[in-house]
């Protein structure tokens, strides 16, 4: 049994991401962290709480940082609706968080489960939290599995950032620069063929289980702000595309190591992920800058490309149930 921390700002494809990995029968998702991002911290912890009740697990639930580390905290309801699910009036749930703060709770979590998968679908801060307060939990985790980024230069909140970077870039520079085993599934994986089609949208629809309309319900708005984003027409899902990927690896066709580090000065280019591709950051004239994260000597494992039908079957095999 596979142990995994989910941190998230739950709004409608963290929730399908948090179903994913509920339904999972190799998975005991041992804690949730909630996080200032999609929606505010509270919200998010609501839908949190929503979407465990709704697969009847029990699971807690830990309410997390309210703002980035030094910016101001900047939403993304236009995206994916008020209340984070679209605005279709879930109910609260039954049961409320727990009174351990999120930050305590990963660092409990680490301690408690040598080798643990924690899997981010977030801005990063409270991971950056909890190893700046507890840095020696990185060596007690086996991955760390980071939705976000975009390492083909292709924003969706910037030209050159992915909005979960983007909201709290300092806090994604010091998760890089950590000595946790970083996985990072950009938003370049949820474009093109990993869109849910409509032939794909009315296979999980034919399922009509409660978690299956749930999951296309919830996501809504968010089909029509993508199809105003990229003209593409379908259910773009990163979230549970990295959830996927951190329950089985091999859905991932390419992969590869590169030194990456986060921009955190520049306006311009402000959350932008900076891999190192083609293996260039020691050169000479690189060198200094780059010497911070050299010297760590840690690179992270970047995923570039996905086998869609093998995602598809995965998303379906959680939602039929």
């Amino acid at each position: 049994m596979r142990h995994f921390l989910i941190d998230t700002d739950t709004a409608s494809d963290d929730a399908v991401a948090i179903i994913m990995a509920l339904r999972h029968p190799d998975v005991r998702v041992v804690a949730i962290t909630t996080v200032a991002g999609n929606v505010d911290v509270q919200q998010s912890t609501r839908n949190a709480l929503y979407t465990v009740e709704l697969c009847g697990a029990k699971v807690p639930v830990h309410v997390g940082a309210e703002k980035p580390l030094i910016r101001s905290y900047q939403n993304a309801t236009w995206f994916h609706g008020r209340d984070g699910l679209g605005d279709h009036g879930y109910p609260a749930a039954c049961e409320g968080a727990s009174a351990t703060h999120a930050v305590d709770a990963i660092i409990d979590a680490a301690e408690a489960y040598p080798g643990l998968v924690i899997v981010t679908l977030a801005p990063l801060t409270n991971v950056a939290l909890a190893v700046a307060k507890r840095p020696s939990i990185a060596g007690k985790i086996s991955r760390c599995v980071v939705m976000g980024g975009a390492p083909s230069c292709e924003g969706n909140v910037t030209p050159a950032a992915e909005y979960n970077i983007w909201v709290d870039p300092e806090a994604a520079r010091i998760v890089l620069r950590s000595d946790l085993p970083i996985e990072l599934i950009g938003w370049h994986l949820s474009r093109g063929d990993a869109v849910l089609n409509e032939l794909d949208i009315a296979k999980i629809q034919e399922f009509d289980t409660k978690l299956s309309n749930f999951a296309i319900e919830c996501n809504s708005h968010a089909r029509k702000a993508y199809k105003v984003q990229t003209d593409e027409d379908g259910i773009s899902l990163p979230d549970p595309i990295a959830m996927c990927l951190a329950l089985d690896p091999g859905v991932g066709t390419r992969w590869s190591s590169h030194y990456a580090d986060v921009e955190t000065d520049s306006e311009l280019t402000r959350g932008m992920t900076v891999i190192d591709r083609l293996n260039v950051a020691d050169d000479e004239r690189n060198r200094t800058t780059w010497d911070p994260v050299i010297r760590k000597g840690r690179k992270v494992r970047v995923c570039w490309t996905l086998d869609n039908s093998k995602w598809k079957e995965a998303l379906c095999a959680a939602l039929r149930q």
